[in-house]
């Protein structure tokens, strides 16, 4: 009877050992920095390689809004109650900044007074959509 424990609790630890071993993480080995090599053959070295600029797409380009649209969004905050008439079309200044933090806070928007897609739309100045998309013409039923 103690051979027959002995080995089950050898097989149990065998297990165990495989089990662990089976899920624990393959660990990596670091990458290794590789030195480059200029037009005239030499190594270059620390602090002289020049890093590649980040490529810009869509997701990480950031445009600047038109003058047109600057006042479009000063118009909805005189509208909202934010901003005098009076200022309005002078430019993106401090006061259309401060109307626009004024807003972002009463809507509880992250109110740093950057205009952001969360305040466009909140302003009503988000994505258009068409009320009436227009649809192709029935043709009507067809007789066969």
């Amino acid at each position: 009877m103690g051979r027959i424990l002995t080995y089950a609790l050898a097989a149990a630890l065998a297990a165990f050992a495989y089990g662990a071993q089976q899920s624990a993480p393959a660990k990596k080995a670091p990458a290794k920095k590789k030195a480059t090599a200029s037009a005239s053959g030499h190594k270059a070295t620390k602090g002289t390689a020049k890093k590649a600029a980040p490529r810009t797409t869509w997701r990480n380009r950031q445009t600047v809004p038109s003058p047109e649209r600057y006042k479009e969004i000063q118009d909805a905050l005189v509208a909202k109650g934010y901003m005098r008439p009076e200022d309005v079309g002078s430019g993106w200044n401090q006061t259309s900044v401060d109307a626009l933090k004024r807003f972002q806070g009463d809507q509880k928007i992250d109110n740093s007074g950057k205009i952001n897609s969360l305040s466009l739309i909140a302003l009503g100045l988000g994505p258009k959509h068409d009320a009436n998309p227009s649809k192709a013409p029935d043709a009507g039923p067809q007789d066969r």
